[in-house]
């Protein structure tokens, strides 16, 4: 039997430095300077993504898709690779915290600016 659905619930909760951290809505748009209605035009335009975490399943978005007090600003066009790719929300948050050849995962290319064609390149593959 393979570990990696557990293998893949581990990459939500842990980051290499150790537990991830999400923020819920309000919480992000007091680090980006908006309302919580902007952040949730945020989600639907894939500018940003989140799941329904924790025991109340409120909507949250990990912390590491936001530098300098903005979204990651490489990360829309990936996500919207990636939704067209047919990944849902939970699976393509999965792919981008998951390890690959950068080195790190696609969420460490993309917060270093340099390696945001090869991420889409990869995320793109991923649909054939």
């Amino acid at each position: 039997m393979s570990d990696t659905p557990h293998e893949n619930e581990d990459v939500l909760s842990q980051g290499p430095d150790g537990e991830r951290v999400w923020l819920n809505l309000p919480d992000v748009a007091e680090l980006i300077g908006t309302d919580v209605g902007k952040v949730r035009r945020m989600l639907q335009e894939r500018v940003l993504i989140g799941l329904r975490r924790g025991e109340r399943k409120i909507m949250s978005v990990p912390a590491e898709l936001l530098k300098d007090g903005a979204p990651l600003p490489d990360l829309q066009g990936t996500l919207v690779v990636l939704n067209d790719s047919g990944f849902s929300d939970e699976e393509a948050l999965r792919w981008l915290f998951t390890e690959d050849d950068y080195p790190g995962t696609p969420v460490d290319a993309l917060r270093t600016g340099h390696r945001k064609t090869e991420v889409r390149r990869r995320a793109q593959a991923l649909a054939f």
